[in-house]
């Protein structure tokens, strides 16, 4: 089974090629945000901490936890957003050890995880190959601010605040350019999936 992993800044389009993957090759694909929600359900491994953490205050009336008061809450709050971090990274990557395994044990020829923080969590140790979904900043700029309904100034805080071009290029093993062209995007996807039979 081969594993491979997908980063990049914020709007570089990532999904799309996640889509791909799980389409054309039917490709185990798991993400990093999304396993965040599911570890803070009910009866999950970080549902009593998290609450131990922020106070009843988070929990809604259907007992699920009110993530986005949880964001409104460690929003400008660094220490608070660091204590949070140190309970969700390690049960996402725990998390996803176990569906690795699970996809192994059911002879799953490829995996694909995706994580905004694949670089800074170390999820490279686990991974046959890394991908660096690059795409320019003005079409990141435009894809957040017309599919997230962010402003020009919003979008580029966030960009701002995420690792360099030079620091993704430097810690992966292959670059997929997305700057809208699928046509291209897809060939290159094709030319990585090539690449990692012969890894």
């Amino acid at each position: 089974m081969k594993i491979i992993g997908i980063t990049g800044g914020v709007g570089a389009g990532k999904s799309t090629v996640l889509a791909y993957l799980e389409e054309k090759y039917n490709a185990f694909v798991i993400q990093a945000d999304e396993v965040g929600h599911i570890v803070m359900e009910p009866g999950q491994e970080c549902y009593e901490q998290v609450i131990r953490l922020f106070g009843k205050d988070v929990i809604k009336k259907d007992k699920t936890i009110d993530r986005k008061r949880v964001s409104d809450v460690v929003f400008g709050q660094p220490d608070l957003l660091e204590r949070l971090n140190r309970i969700i990274h390690p049960a996402v990557k725990r998390y996803i050890l176990r569906s690795l395994e699970e996809q192994k044990e059911e002879k799953r020829e490829l995996c694909v995880v995706e994580a905004a923080l694949f670089l800074e969590e170390h999820y490279q140790e686990f991974c046959d190959d890394v991908w660096y979904i690059h795409t320019d900043e003005e079409i990141r700029i435009r894809r957040l601010m017309e599919n997230r309904g962010y402003t020009r100034g919003k979008s580029l805080g966030i960009i701002g605040n995420q690792a360099s071009e030079a620091y993704f290029r430097a810690n992966t093993d292959y670059t997929i350019e997305n700057n809208g062209d699928l046509e291209k995007t897809w060939k290159q996807i094709d030319e990585g999936v090539r690449r990692n039979e012969t890894l």
